[in-house]
């Protein structure tokens, strides 16, 4: 069972997300912490409702003093929105989950509704979501999994988001249960650097 801290800037859905699996049992983790770079950020406001201690930090040094205080293994971006740096022990066990199939649509500025908003002007007829481990640069980390949505013509962006993040919904948490089951290094090991 994963010991995770869950990073965000935003509304939280994906914690919400994260929350409910627990409660099923569908979801071999707990939330040990869960901080914003936000500071009035609903998903903190979520999080105290939840029971997890919750916290406002500015930037990768008060993320990391705040992390010192808890036992984690794994850390979830969950909405996050800056470049997070982990302490060394962390250094290969932080995942994220990207709005778009990478390495398409991915890097510095594709984040949220400006992946969409390409995928659309691009009239790709597929998209999806991409979870995979984070690194120091954007969206390069390795993989751990991707699913594919199918696209219609006449999809907005909107569309196109609403179809994505409900396979966010499924494979996130599928990706953190295994990479409790087979381990980081499978993962880091499986692709080349």
């Amino acid at each position: 069972m994963r010991k995770m801290a869950v990073l965000l800037s935003g509304s939280g859905r994906t914690l919400d997300n994260f929350h409910e699996r627990i409660e099923a049992g569908t979801l071999r983790a707990r939330i040990q912490v869960v901080i914003s770079n936000v500071a009035d950020a609903l998903g903190l406001e979520k999080a105290r409702r939840y029971g997890y201690p919750a916290h406002h930090a500015r930037d990768n040094d008060a993320i990391n003093r705040i992390l010192g205080g808890y036992d984690v293994d794994l850390v979830a971006l969950a909405g996050y929105l800056k470049l997070y740096s982990p302490p060394e022990h962390l250094h290969r066990s932080v995942l994220n989950i990207h709005p778009a199939l990478i390495p398409s649509f991915c890097g510095e500025g594709f984040y949220g509704h400006h992946v969409h908003e390409a995928v659309k002007a691009r009239g790709c007829t597929v998209s999806g979501c991409t979870v995979h481990f984070a690194n120091e640069h954007y969206d390069q980390g390795p993989i751990v999994l991707q699913r594919c949505v199918a696209l219609d013509d006449s999809d907005t962006p909107d569309d196109i988001a609403a179809r994505v993040f409900a396979v966010e919904c499924e494979v996130y948490p599928e990706a953190i249960n295994l990479v409790d089951q087979r381990g980081e290094e499978h993962f880091w090991n499986r692709v080349q650097q």
